[in-house]
């Protein structure tokens, strides 16, 4: 008599192996969403640092044009106070803000949690010689 016999997994092998994935899904899972969090962050602070060079460019353009009310960037028109872009022209001195949204010298990055504490804040100089304000603010991203 020929006995076959048949392999498989017991059902305390299954409880197990099903335990086991659930604790590491615990441990995973908030470690993804933190991950979300600082790249949201890191973004703002890159958009930050951005804007910061994109306004400082747009100044020595303006110094050497010989202080003129515009200055032309890759074809954008930037309308200059102070020396340096308004806060309306000032995101067209960016080549690329994908991800955030745009609005009187406030880019808020999308997704956010708290998008108005996901930020960067431009504010033109408000007398000649003062440089613009650039605030970054990460505290809800």
């Amino acid at each position: 008599m020929d006995k076959t016999t048949q392999a498989g997994f017991t059902l305390i092998e299954l409880v197990v192996v099903i335990t086991i994935l659930g604790i590491l899904a615990a441990f995973a899972i908030p470690r993804f969403v933190s991950l979300e969090v600082e790249a949201r962050s890191a973004a703002t602070e890159a958009l930050g640092g951005s804007v910061r060079s994109a306004a400082a460019l747009s100044h020595a353009l303006w110094l050497a044009q010989g202080q003129p009310a515009t200055v032309t960037i890759e074809g954008q028109t930037i309308t200059m106070a102070n020396g340096y872009p308004n806060d309306a022209s000032i995101s067209n001195t960016l080549s690329d803000s994908t991800g955030f949204t745009f609005a009187a010298g406030t880019w808020t990055k999308d997704g956010a949690n708290t998008p108005a504490n996901c930020s960067v804040d431009y504010t033109q100089p408000a007398a000649a010689g003062d440089p613009p304000t650039i605030a970054v603010d990460t505290s809800a991203c």
